[in-house]
């Protein structure tokens, strides 16, 4: 590299396994292993992963709690030419997981983002779900108020995709039968 060359930081979105650990590409364990560090929603999980594929790269906190100030630490890294690699728990980190903020920066500071495939909960769960693919929407969490849930339900004409917590999902389930009892749902 020439003194007039930018340094090649990048952020590598990589998706991680939604349950088993070597649900992983290749190319996701080989920009883990030789990124400058990894961040990531929770440390402890992700050294479940990292230990089981034998990487030992730095790990840095990277939650919905610190995503702003972290994001312009990361942008500074990645300027000066750092590899950062963006994990969440589980699938691919933005859906509905932190990363948004730090993607956003790159993008603002016109550094180089790059996006490896991998597994999806959203995808995985439409593909299972037996429903019709063809045409669908992911709307993540499902909200909280029940006029709002009541209004996405309701206006909903393909295959709605939606995340739901284990201990609403009874009462989230009762209220779509009590509207549409005819409709098709899985749960995945």
């Amino acid at each position: 590299m020439t003194a007039t060359e930018a340094p090649a930081g990048r952020l590598v979105v990589c998706p991680t396994p939604i349950g088993n650990l070597e649900d992983v590409t290749l190319r996701v364990l080989t920009v883990l292993a030789q990124a400058e560090v990894i961040a990531c929603e929770d440390t402890r999980h992700t050294r479940v992963l990292l230990d089981r594929h034998g990487i030992s790269t730095r790990l840095l906190s990277f939650h919905e709690h610190n995503e702003r100030a972290r994001a312009a630490e990361l942008v500074a890294r990645i300027a000066q030419g750092a590899v950062v690699a963006l994990v969440s728990d589980a699938g691919t980190p933005l859906v509905s997981d932190p990363g948004f903020e730090l993607l956003r920066a790159c993008q603002a500071a016109g550094l180089p983002v790059e996006v490896l495939p991998g597994p999806s909960a959203v995808v995985t769960a439409l593909v299972a779900s037996g429903l019709p693919a063809e045409r669908w929407c992911f709307v993540g969490f499902l909200p909280r108020a029940r006029g709002e849930l009541e209004a996405l339900l309701g206006a909903a004409t393909e295959t709605l995709v939606a995340f739901e917590s284990s201990r609403r999902l009874p009462a989230t389930l009762a209220l779509l039968a009590a509207r549409d009892p005819e409709r098709a749902v899985a749960v995945c």
